[in-house]
């Protein structure tokens, strides 16, 4: 999803989408692709602010220095192919457990020299012990810091940017109403998972940013592609809230969220 939207082009799009009704919208957004994790179908209807370290480019000065890296719950593999064929290390390997993913996956990353192996994000990772000297994750569902820690070689390193605690909070509060206030996501307790494991914190880092809908088919399009956003979310079941929503956007001109992002950079112990 584009992080700068030009003002043009934002009253362009809302002049564009006056004219469809809410059924229109929604009927777009039940038959787009929500395959691979990119949101190019989101440019002109939502914006989203980025984190300003990038994790794209940390990841390409990372990934040149190691000798066995794997890429955990890659999606697509589109963040991992932006980094580029020439700073992938001799040994590049990416989990994925969508099966739409894995074969999207397969076909970027194989034409890159890397190779994509089908597994579930909730089973244990079907490598051997101390295989890799770095693995990263942009955007993992499951974290599994045992997993991690086991699968690292002594003094290998995990980057990743995880979904920060209290992510989407206004988004997810409006289809569920008032959430457990307990955050198994933020920083803190996800840092003490990992220590736990014995992975030495060497960053972690957490910004709140804005989310941004300017139509209500952004909104099921994002829900249908986020899925632990609003889980069981359904264009079908969601239908009147969706069209209060509707109603809601068409008055102010957009709903406003905010997204968490957490990034971590630790090392296993030699």
């Amino acid at each position: 999803m584009s992080s700068v939207v030009s003002s043009r082009s934002e009253r362009s799009h809302r002049r564009a989408h006056v004219v469809k009704s809410f059924d229109e919208l929604l009927d777009e957004a039940a038959r787009a692709s929500v395959e691979g994790w990119e949101f190019s179908w989101l440019d002109g209807r939502a914006t989203e602010e980025r984190p300003s370290w990038g994790y794209q480019g940390l990841l390409s000065t990372r990934l040149p220095a190691s000798t066995a890296a794997l890429d955990v719950q890659t999606g697509g593999g589109e963040v991992l192919a932006g980094v580029g064929r020439d700073r992938l290390p001799r040994l590049m390997v990416a989990t994925e457990g969508w099966r739409p993913n894995v074969v999207r996956a397969s076909k970027l990353l194989g034409a890159l020299g890397a190779y994509v192996v089908a597994s579930s994000d909730s089973q244990p990772l079907p490598f051997a012990d101390e295989t890799f000297d770095l693995v990263c994750s942009r955007h993992p569902v499951r974290v599994n810091w045992c997993e991690i820690a086991r699968v690292l070689a002594p003094d290998g390193r995990y980057l990743a940017q995880h979904v920060g605690g209290g992510a989407n909070a206004e988004l997810r509060e409006y289809f569920l109403g008032p959430l457990d206030e307990s955050d198994s996501r933020h920083q803190a307790n996800e840092s003490s998972g990992a220590r736990e494991a014995g992975l030495e914190i060497l960053q972690c880092r957490n910004e709140r940013l804005k989310l941004e809908f300017f139509d209500v088919g952004a909104v099921a399009y994002f829900l249908r592609k986020v899925i632990w956003t609003v889980p069981d979310f359904s264009i079908d079941r969601c239908r009147d809230r969706l069209q209060t929503l509707h109603d809601q956007i068409e008055r102010d001109g957009s709903f406003v969220s905010t997204t968490s992002r957490t990034l971590f950079e630790l090392r296993k112990s030699a």
